[in-house]
């Protein structure tokens, strides 16, 4: 039976291509999105998400509006990362029809259930107010795995700090204060390897579909990102291996310890883990096998892909 799974994201470019990886896989049923501010102010956010929805048929699924800025701090955006409208400044669209539901948190509340999976690819904003409802109902969820912090690599908007964690670090430090079992971490010392290369993006645009059509020109303005401010030849797609790792948790390994928010000073946002006597509330993974996550991104979310780069590579 597919896994229900909640999904609360902050779209984003790869938070939208996390989506058509969730949305394209037999083994979840997605059953909402909730909506944090992040990447974009939360009101886009959400429109992005009724865009995704719209390109692959699943109007079905309601999207929630939740926390608009961080619980004890003004919000930074990254749409310089992830342009103005944060789909690489497009010009996608989403029926009319389609509407936002408010009350993400009274929504999470509700669906808070041992049947019940919750994927997280924003800030932890909307979580932190969960548990300020509830202390416990961030406990009945079956499981739950986040795409954010680092353990031993390099950050991404400081050298402590990966955004999803350095945006509300507060909200971090009371989800994992509360937390009874390990959250399953999908940080930067994994997602880093996940990169969508010039090579990739040349089979893209060969495809004749609508899919491949978004993906391509989405990711136009984070390959240009990147290239100007690191140097790298293509673009990292953190949110969609947190996607992966759910689905097959064999494609990353990690280590369990205990996660400590630092809020303020020179480590300020940096996700600190230890081995420590206290409570073991992370599962930090480490480890990755890029080919696997590709392989399975491509067959799922582009079936056609792999037809593409069987005849370049007997051409």
């Amino acid at each position: 039976m597919p896994k229900k799974v909640i999904i609360d994201c902050d779209p984003g470019i790869d938070d939208s291509l996390a989506l058509l990886l969730a949305l394209n896989s037999p083994e979840l049923d997605v059953i909402g999105l909730t909506v944090v501010a992040g990447n974009v102010p939360v009101e886009l956010g959400a429109t992005n998400a009724l865009k995704v929805l719209d390109l692959v048929g699943r109007t079905d699924i309601p999207v929630y509006l939740g926390e608009a800025r961080p619980i004890a701090r003004d919000l930074i955006t990254a749409q310089d990362t992830h342009g103005e409208d944060g789909l690489g400044e497009t010009d996608f669209s989403h029926s009319p029809d389609l509407k936002i539901h408010k009350g993400a948190i009274t929504y999470l509340l509700e669906n808070a259930k041992k049947d019940i999976h919750l994927i997280s690819l924003g800030p932890y904003t909307n979580l932190a107010r969960l548990v300020e409802r509830d202390p416990a109902a961030i406990n009945r969820f079956a499981s739950i795995i986040s795409m954010g912090g680092n353990h031993t690599g390099v950050g991404n908007c400081s050298e402590f700090a990966e955004f999803n964690f350095w945006v509300d670090p507060e909200s971090v430090q009371v989800v994992f204060s509360a937390v009874e079992r390990p959250i399953t971490m999908v940080g930067l010392d994994v997602t880093r390897s996940i990169v969508l290369t010039p090579a990739h993006r040349d089979i893209i645009k060969e495809i004749d579909d609508p899919i491949a059509d978004f993906i391509y020109k989405v990711t136009q303005f984070y390959v240009d990102f990147h290239l100007a401010q690191e140097g790298l030849l293509g673009c990292v797609i953190n949110d969609p291996l947190a996607i992966a790792q759910f689905i097959d948790p064999s494609i990353c390994s990690g280590l369990i310890g205990h996660l400590e928010m630092i809020t303020e000073g020179e480590h300020f946002g940096r996700s600190l883990i230890t081995n420590s006597h206290e409570k073991l509330n992370v599962e930090a993974l480490t480890t990755v096998d890029s080919n696997r996550f590709f392989d399975m991104f491509f067959k799922r979310v582009l079936p056609k892909y792999s037809k593409l780069l069987t005849t370049a590579q007997n051409s």
